[in-house]
């Protein structure tokens, strides 16, 4: 990770702040990007007391101006992002008829609108930096939830395709410039994203899945994105999926 400058969202808890400890932890020089600010900082006062480097950005990526001023505060720290963790994201399980519309809203706004804004604010960067002869990484968070069927996901689940055909498609086009585009797929991950929920079916899914499988750990999942970063430059794995192991489906 020596020469990585590492730009993750979401990175206030969960598998964004594993991550960027972890990628830290192996020498890359990591932006952590959130909503909470306060979070951030804490996390990056731990970060450099382990000997690490980093900088906490307040960012929300529901708002183009407030992702374009962070990559911009990137480039004059750093230099240009080599590794974005296109990470952020909500999962707001309900039933369909229910018509929660600020819910759907809310999970588009995130899962899909703000990944294709933090990519049109850093995209320039990586490609900037692949011209300069660097490693560089484009990694979204998708989920298991975009291949398989979910009741009471749809709208989660919907967003979550969008976020793996179209890595597919940024593949096809970044690749020719030696940009590496990848998507994890994660099964049941215990994180923050379960706190928001109000459908009681959800947690009641939930809680039968925990008592019934040892659940993915947000750290688990920060050792696939630093194993995707670590390939050699030639080598792209474009989709991983990763489960607990009594997870089916």
């Amino acid at each position: 990770m020596n020469n990585r400058v590492a730009v993750i969202t979401g990175a206030s808890s969960g598998i964004g702040l594993s991550t960027a400890k972890l990628l830290a932890a192996r020498g890359a020089k990591v932006a952590l990007l959130a909503r909470r600010k306060e979070v951030l900082d804490y996390a990056v006062n731990e970060i450099r007391a382990a000997g690490g480097e980093a900088l906490a950005l307040a960012v929300d990526v529901t708002d183009q101006a407030s992702v374009e001023a962070a990559a911009a505060a990137v480039e004059s720290a750093y230099g240009p992002a080599n590794l974005v963790f296109n990470n952020a994201g909500v999962m707001l399980p309900g039933a369909i008829e229910a018509c929660e519309t600020d819910a759907w809203e809310h999970q588009i706004d995130l899962n899909v609108t703000g990944v294709m804004r933090v990519i049109s604010a850093f995209v320039p960067q990586l490609v900037r930096s692949a011209e300069q002869g660097a490693t560089v990484d484009l990694i979204n968070t998708s989920s298991i939830a975009a291949q398989n069927i979910y009741p009471y996901f749809a709208v989660y689940s919907g967003t979550k395709a969008y976020v793996s055909h179209l890595s597919r498609h940024l593949r096809a086009e970044l690749g020719p410039k030696d940009i590496r585009v990848s998507l994890i797929e994660p099964g049941i991950t215990e994180t923050e994203l379960q706190g928001h929920w109000t459908f009681q079916g959800a947690k009641d899914w939930f809680a039968g899945a925990a008592q019934s499988m040892e659940l993915l750990q947000p750290q688990d999942v920060a050792e696939v994105v630093a194993f995707l970063a670590a390939q050699p430059k030639h080598v792209n794995l474009q989709q991983v999926v990763v489960m607990p192991t009594k997870q089916a489906t």
